[in-house]
C-alpha cells in the first residue's frame, strides 16, 4: 500500500478516529525563530497525535544536531509512542511545512510504507477551526520493524567525493544571504558561506502557504539555480532539516533525491579542512 504525500485537512478530520492512523507533530524551529515545538504541543495539539523531538529521537553519539537516530533507537521510541511502520502516518507542524518535511524523511527512510503530510499543517488546521486539545495523548505500544535505506543518507565523506568527482549535484536549502555568505549562521561557530560547487534552491522557493508550490513552479525554481533534476541530488541546508524540504519537492514530481546531507553545513561549516567559498 501507497499513501499520497500530502492529505488535506478534511481527510484528517474523516479519518481521525481510524485505528491505523497514526498522527505525528514534528514542530522544530530555528534558535533564531524564538519558538519552542513542545511547548507548543503541550499548549495545543490535533487530537491523538504524538510530539515528535527530533533532537531527543536523534544520535546520541555526536555532538551534530539531531542526526538519524540509529534504527533500534528509532523503533523503540516511535514503537512507545504507539507507531507502528504498518500505519499510515500523518506528519505535520506548527509552521505549515518546515520540520514535517525532515520526520517525513526520517519515518521514510526507516522504512514505513505510509507516510503523508497534512496540507498546510497546523496553521490551516487552527485557521478552520477543527478539533484542537491540550489532553494528553496515550497511544497504546505498538511495534515498529525498521528498514533503513542508509543510501539516503550521505556523510561528509560522500559529499566530499560528490563535490570532487561531480557525482552528484549538492543542492543547499538554507537562504540565500547564508549561501553567499552575507549573513551570519543561526549557529555560533561556524563559517559563513557554502560548498564549492553546489547549488542554492531556497527552501521558501519552493513552500507557499504551508505546502508546496505546483510542479511549474517546483521545476522552475531548479532550473532558475542551475539544477539538472534528471542528475543525481543530494540535498543540504543548516542542519538537515529544511534539507528535506527539497527533498520532498523533488519527490512530489518524480525526482527523488539521491541522498540528504545529515551533517549539513553544522557539520560543513565547523570542519577547518572544508572549503567553503562566498558570493
Amino acid at each position: 500500500m501507497t499513501a499520497p504525500l500530502f492529505v488535506s485537512t478534511q481527510w484528517l478530520t474523516d479519518h481521525l478516529d481510524h485505528a491505523d492512523i497514526s498522527i505525528v507533530d514534528a514542530s522544530w524551529y530555528l534558535p533564531t525563530m524564538n519558538r519552542n515545538g513542545k511547548s507548543e504541543y503541550e499548549e495545543g495539539h490535533i487530537p491523538g497525535a504524538v510530539f515528535f523531538d527530533i533532537d531527543a529521537i536523534a544520535d546520541k553519539t555526536t555532538s551534530l544536531p539531531h542526526m538519524m537516530p540509529r534504527p533500534d533507537d528509532f523503533a523503540q521510541a516511535v514503537g512507545a509512542m504507539g507507531i507502528s511502520d504498518q500505519d499510515h502516518i500523518i506528519v505535520y507542524d506548527g509552521a505549515g511545512l518546515f520540520a514535517a518535511a525532515r520526520v517525513w524523511w526520517t519515518f521514510t527512510t526507516m522504512g514505513a510504507q505510509r507516510v503523508s503530510i497534512l496540507e498546510g499543517g497546523a496553521p490551516r488546521w487552527k485557521a478552520e477551526a477543527r478539533a484542537w486539545t491540550n489532553a494528553k495523548s496515550n497511544p497504546l505500544p505498538k511495534a515498529f520493524k525498521t528498514n533503513l535505506d542508509a543510501a539516503a543518507i550521505a556523510d561528509l565523506e560522500a559529499i566530499k567525493t560528490a563535490l570532487k568527482a561531480k557525482t552528484a549535484q549538492i543542492v543547499d536549502a538554507r537562504p540565500a544571504d547564508r549561501f553567499r555568505g552575507e549573513a551570519p549562521e543561526p549557529r555560533p561557530g561556524l563559517k559563513s558561506g557554502h560548498m564549492p560547487g553546489s547549488f542554492n534552491v531556497q527552501f521558501g522557493d519552493v513552500v507557499a502557504n504551508g505546502t508546496l508550490k505546483n510542479e511549474s513552479d517546483l521545476r522552475a525554481a531548479f532550473k532558475n539555480a542551475g539544477v539538472d533534476i534528471d542528475q543525481p541530488i543530494i540535498t543540504s541546508c543548516g542542519s538537515g532539516v529544511s534539507a528535506a524540504i527539497l527533498a520532498l519537492a523533488l519527490q512530489s514530481i518524480g525526482k527523488p533525491i539521491h541522498a540528504l546531507y545529515d551533517g549539513s553545513w553544522a557539520e560543513w561549516g565547523a570542519r577547518e579542512e572544508c572549503e567553503v567559498v562566498k558570493g
